[in-house]
């Protein structure tokens, strides 16, 4: 499976989820006083921005230490992509993010699982591992993924009111059934390609 620039830069804010996860950024940022929030919010993405860009970076490197092939990942990748899809369609009533937050968020929740969280490091290590020649494309579409992210959770007070819970979850579930999709596609392709290796 051909990945263009946009078609990642698509898939990792489909994994991010910025809108998805508006209502839990809000609960997350409740015992912040709101002259803080701003510089939480930049805080935040920038570590997770941080944490993606080393798994791009190193993560080629760490699945040879670990000895895993470019298959059994896309096999993962697809399979972790395709639980978080199912999330995304069927919420449940509980979330690892719905307590509440009693001091200010640091790194945890928000930066990691929130924004990097395991799907979009399998997703940003398979892109390097697959290709890494194309690693400015990669900087590039992860970069814009984090600037949609940060600009979504700016503004997430206003876009609650004006959007309303139930279109943000209509547009989670939107967004969980073309994951769906991608997810298939990524685990048809790695066992299509661990099949041709055993022929």
């Amino acid at each position: 499976m051909e990945t263009s620039f946009w078609s990642a830069t698509v898939l990792l804010i489909l994994i991010t989820d910025p809108l998805g996860n508006i209502p839990l950024f809000i609960a997350a940022l409740k015992q912040v006083k709101p002259e803080r929030r701003r510089r939480v919010v930049l805080r935040e993405c920038l570590i997770a921005f941080a944490v993606l860009l080393a798994f791009l970076f190193f993560g080629r490197h760490f699945l040879e230490l670990m000895h895993l092939t470019d298959e059994s990942l896309r096999v993962a990748g697809g399979v972790i992509l395709f639980l978080i899809a199912i999330k995304m369609i069927f919420p449940g009533e509980e979330s690892a993010f719905g307590a509440r937050f009693h001091t200010e968020p640091f790194i945890v929740p928000i930066a990691v699982p929130l924004i990097a969280g395991p799907s979009a490091m399998a997703t940003v290590l398979l892109l390097s591992t697959r290709e890494p020649a194309r690693m400015p494309e990669w900087i590039g579409a992860l970069t814009i993924t984090m600037a949609v992210s940060t600009a979504v959770f700016l503004a997430s007070g206003r876009l609650q009111k004006l959007l309303g819970e139930q279109v943000i979850a209509a547009l989670e579930r939107l967004m969980g059934l073309v994951l769906t999709a991608i997810s298939i596609e990524m685990l048809m392709s790695g066992l299509a390609a661990y099949l041709k290796k055993l022929g």
